[in-house]
C-alpha cells in the first residue's frame, strides 16, 4: 500500500505540474476567466493532495484500516474533485459542457474532507 500510494502521489504531482503549465500557456486562449480560475483550482488541490499523499505514505505504515481509509479518501477525492473540474472546463470551452460531472466535484470534495477528518482523528486518537 505504501509503494502504491507513493507512486500515485508522484503521478498526481507530475500531472499537476503538466496541467498547470498546460492551463497557463495553452488554455488561456480557449477558456474564459472563470473557466481558467476553476481549472487552476483543480490543479492547486491536486498538487496539495499529491503532497499530502506522499507525506503520509512516507510517515505511516498504511497498515491499519484507519490509515488505509484515509489514503483511499485522499486519492479518490483528489481524482474526483480535480479531474471533474478539468472535464467541466474543457467540455464547456468546447460548447458541450458535461453536466454529469457537476455533482462529482462536491463528491470528490467530500472525500477530501473525510480524509482530513480521518487524519485529525488519527492524531487525536494517538494523542489521548
Amino acid at each position: 500500500m505504501v509503494l502504491v500510494s507513493q507512486l500515485i502521489g508522484a503521478l498526481l504531482g507530475l500531472l499537476a505540474v503538466v496541467f498547470g503549465a498546460f492551463g497557463a500557456h495553452l488554455l488561456k486562449k480557449l477558456f474564459t476567466v472563470d473557466q481558467l480560475n476553476s481549472f487552476e483550482t483543480g490543479v492547486k488541490y491536486q498538487m496539495y493532495h499529491a503532497l499530502v499523499i506522499l507525506m503520509l505514505s512516507f510517515n505511516f505504515n498504511l497498515e491499519s484500516s484507519l490509515e488505509k481509509n484515509m489514503m483511499f479518501c485522499f486519492i479518490l477525492g483528489t481524482f474526483l474533485f480535480s479531474f471533474s473540474i478539468y472535464g467541466l472546463c474543457i467540455s464547456a470551452a468546447k460548447g458541450k459542457k458535461l453536466k454529469i460531472l457537476g455533482p462529482i466535484t462536491p463528491l470528490g470534495g467530500l472525500f477530501l474532507v473525510i480524509g482530513w477528518g480521518l487524519l485529525l482523528y488519527h492524531f487525536i486518537k494517538n494523542f489521548i
